[in-house]
């Protein structure tokens, strides 16, 4: 890709509440999945890069843990992550969905948003799953919650204003050569996608209560001396995943190891795209006590 006096670079960060479909848009707007999604609330706990490459700019997308009143530690600690990334963005995406009220949620994010210097972009997200009418009074609602930069309706599933919301967030970025090598759409550590890709499998069709008890741990990723039959890298890919409560871990094995198996075919497709290679995936479920509120847990896992 070469540079034009015309291009622009640069990083914009995906703020929302909890499941305001920042996870979905990161990856329709990327063109593929670098964010894992669900429909439970805060299932992003890393702040993961989608890179968009246009003839005329590439936006780095950070996309955040959802914002939300703390009442644990870990909660505590993925606030300050968001805080801590708005501070380095040259422009922040602020999502609203359309089919919910604007609500306390979305006033708490306003109030921290309204003291950054950067540019906020207020986004109407899932704009497909409401009549015009009532999308019309959302944009209202929204534009009366602050001082917006731009103020955009958009559903990533329909591919609805996406390429509009593109050119709504290069124009807020500075003029730049490409910070990233034409193709590449995230600059996360493998392993760390591969556990991502884990906890999107465990989380599917599970009880509200599991997704803030489950954490993902990929412990080694080894390649074997010989191929597999196909021809194809052999890869040995182990896994902890820990839950707080001896129930939960009941939950996410399942009947007599069902459902981790069932854990385990479905990430280790995803897996195997992302590596380019054959995997064997070796799951275990550990039981970390209140491990959300226990620091020596929380750096161990990550956070």
């Amino acid at each position: 890709m070469t540079a034009t006096p015309e291009f622009r670079a640069g990083f914009v960060c995906i703020v929302g509440r909890p499941n305001a479909g920042k996870s979905t848009l990161t990856n329709a707007l990327v063109g593929q999945k670098v964010a894992i999604t669900s429909g439970r609330p805060q299932t992003t706990r890393h702040t993961v890069r989608g890179i968009v490459h246009r003839p005329d700019g590439q936006l780095i997308l950070v996309d955040t843990p959802g914002l939300h009143r703390p009442r644990t530690l870990l909660g505590e600690r993925l606030n300050e992550l968001v805080i801590g990334t708005l501070a380095e963005v040259d422009a922040i995406a602020f999502c609203m969905p359309a089919d919910q009220e604007v609500g306390p949620g979305d006033r708490f994010i306003a109030r921290q948003l309204a003291e950054a210097r950067t540019p906020v972009i207020a986004i109407a997200t899932k704009a497909d799953k409401v009549a015009p009418e009532r999308l019309a009074q959302h944009l209202l609602d929204i534009s009366e919650l602050g001082e917006w930069a731009d103020i955009v309706p958009v559903s990533a599933t329909k591919d609805y204003q996406l390429d509009v919301l593109i050119k709504v967030l290069l124009g807020h970025l500075p003029e730049s050569p490409p910070l990233y090598p034409d193709g590449e759409l995230t600059d996360e550590p493998d392993a760390v996608m591969v556990a991502e890709l884990v906890r999107e499998a465990a989380l599917e069709g599970v009880r509200d209560e599991l997704p803030h008890s489950l954490a993902v741990v990929v412990e080694e990723i080894v390649e074997r001396d010989s191929p597999h039959r196909d021809g194809r890298r052999m890869l040995d890919v182990r896994v902890e995943l820990y839950v707080e409560r001896d129930s939960q871990k009941a939950i996410v094995i399942g009947a007599k190891g069902a459902r981790l198996r069932d854990v385990g075919t479905k990430a280790r497709q995803g897996i195997e795209a992302l590596l380019g290679a054959a995997v064997y995936l070796d799951l275990h479920v550990r039981v970390a006590k209140d491990w959300q509120r226990d620091p020596k847990y929380l750096h161990r896992l990550g956070f």
